[in-house]
């Protein structure tokens, strides 16, 4: 089964409203005429809807890079699913590294997460990964087996047909380093063998598993020839339009 080559750009805490904007322009500008890579970009919650109007029309989609898992209530300086959808975006980051590691993000709150994006339309877009001390104990794929079992919890077959794994080592994400081409593979297809397991051949044949983790306009075309790398999610070298568009077109 073809799946859909993915390139995300996770823009994190960087540029204002403004600089986002004119950045978004320029892109979806080097973006014309190209269909494959699907493209997505997650600027800040403040900036999404800004951002989806400079993109609107163009090849670029839109995503967050967070959400609560409420619908609305009493929590401030947080943002739901559903404002998400109304400011523009149709895919949400969930569970990246830096909101496990820094804001306590859990199995269980990703899990109420992806389930509070699937309600309000959104396409998750799953954050997995090991730290560096994990690999060296070795825990590398009891990690990534509950970081997936435990986040997607209770789901169906159906809920899960816009689900899309990432895989980010987080010893490689802004660090420089990159996973070899070795660990990738095995990690890749350790993961789609797992949804296997966990769900079905359908699904696991269906889902985009991106990687993550200093990808550079140096290395995309060697990760993105592994045989399960369908994608990327690309932090730093996605900020400047410039470096984002040879790793989307990674084939030309």
């Amino acid at each position: 089964m073809s799946r859909r080559p993915f390139i995300a750009g996770n823009w994190k805490m960087y540029k204002t409203g403004p600089q986002a904007v004119e950045t978004a322009i320029y892109l979806a500008k080097l973006c014309s005429g190209v269909n494959d890579p699907e493209i997505m970009i997650a600027p800040t919650h403040l900036s999404l809807p800004l951002v989806a109007q400079a993109v609107k029309g163009s090849a670029v989609k839109l995503g967050a890079q967070n959400l609560y898992f409420e619908q609305e209530g009493a929590f401030t300086g947080e943002v739901s699913a559903d404002m998400i959808k109304a400011a523009g975006a149709e895919y949400s980051l969930i569970g990246h590294s830096e909101r496990r590691q820094l804001f306590g993000e859990t199995d269980d709150t990703v899990c109420q997460k992806i389930k509070a994006a699937l309600g309000s339309g959104l396409k998750p877009v799953l954050c997995i990964g090991e730290t560096e001390a994990q690999r060296d104990e070795g825990k590398t794929y009891f990690i990534l087996d509950k970081q997936i079992s435990d986040g997607l919890k209770g789901f169906g077959l159906g809920e899960l047909s816009e689900l899309v794994l990432a895989y980010e080592p987080v010893w490689a994400i802004g660090t420089g380093k990159t996973a070899s081409i070795e660990q990738v593979a095995e990690v890749h297809e350790h993961l789609r063998s797992l949804l296997e397991r966990l769900f079905s051949k359908d699904l696991a044949d269906r889902t985009r598993i991106l990687y993550g983790g200093s990808v550079k306009p140096e290395n995309v075309k060697q990760l993105m020839g592994i045989k399960d790398v369908d994608g990327a999610l690309v932090g730093g070298a996605s900020l400047d339009a410039d470096k984002f568009i040879k790793i989307i077109k990674y084939n030309e």
